[in-house]
């Protein structure tokens, strides 16, 4: 199998020591819950008196989505990542999320933005899935991390994920999506730019639900590839979770959206398959860790 995966050869490796990863539960009460509900205020009429006030909200708005500042992003990350949150909440396991947010962070430094606040969680579904959002916000659920046998496989889970916020993947979704068709009657007078936000993305399900286009999927897999083997580990694991998801019936509900949003595992391996050749023959072995990682029940 490992002469058939996958992918483009590995660059050097990022100069960067390793951060000591902050409590994912208190992160979460300090920045997550605090900003989910936008304010309401009493509806209120409009006149033509208005118009400026409002255009130049909308104005300040789509700014924050057209430029993508690094701050407007981890803003927008943040919102999505307390809607999805506010769905299905974390596993209530702090070492759980600690253990993952250490893999996690190591595996972003090797990445081209390791500057970003990186924040990683399991998330309490059955659902075999994993999610990223901007700025930097990663989940992994439940369901898929109980069929992880690795550090190693988590790595390269984490490791694809990343790739999708490195390449602002769901930023152009929302640009592609929303931006073309907003107006002004979207936001009120009053509106403040959290509550604009929150009317431009929607639910983070439903950026999540919409899939991203076939090719970022495959780009985020070499890629996850490549950064997992940057970060010193077995570079095949996410390849062993792929072909592990693979044999999951079409009718199992735990696998609907994976497979709604994502192409087919077998069309993904092959792809990798094409792409690794054989790059990785002379490569030093990496290491899978399975002693070392977290099982959950």
């Amino acid at each position: 199998m490992k002469k058939t995966i996958l992918i483009i050869a590995v660059g050097a490796l990022f100069a960067s020591s390793v951060v000591q990863a902050a409590n994912w539960q208190d992160l979460l009460k300090d920045e997550l819950n605090k900003q989910i509900a936008p304010q309401q205020t009493e509806p209120k009429q409009t006149n033509p008196a208005d118009a400026g006030a409002q255009d130049n909200t909308v104005t300040t708005v789509l700014g924050a989505f057209s430029k993508t500042s690094t701050e407007d992003e981890i803003r927008i990350g943040r919102q999505i990542s307390g809607d999805l949150l506010g769905a299905a909440p974390l596993v209530p396991d702090p070492k759980l999320q600690r253990y993952v947010n250490e893999v996690g962070r190591w595996v972003a430094l090797q990445s081209d933005r390791p500057d970003l606040p990186w924040h990683f969680g399991v998330i309490d579904t059955a659902d075999i899935n994993a999610f990223a959002a901007p700025g930097g916000y990663v989940f992994v659920t439940k369901g898929l991390y109980q069929k992880l046998n690795s550090e190693a496989e988590l790595a390269g889970v984490l490791a694809h994920e990343i790739s999708h916020v490195v390449h602002r993947d769901h930023l152009k979704i929302l640009q592609k999506t929303q931006l073309l068709n907003l107006g002004a009657q979207y936001l009120g007078k009053q509106a403040n730019d959290q509550a604009a936000v929150q009317k431009l993305i929607g639910s983070g399900a439903e950026i999540v639900a919409r899939g991203l286009d076939k090719n970022a999927e495959f780009a985020a897999d070499r890629m996850g590839v490549v950064l997992a083997a940057r970060a010193g580990y077995d570079p095949y694991g996410l390849p062993a979770v792929l072909e592990e998801i693979g044999h999951s019936s079409p009718n199992d509900n735990r696998v609907a959206l994976l497979f709604k949003t994502h192409p087919a595992p077998a069309e993904r391996l092959s792809r990798l398959g094409d792409a690794i050749g054989t790059h990785f023959d002379g490569l030093t072995a990496g290491k899978e860790l399975k002693d070392r990682f977290y099982r959950i029940r």
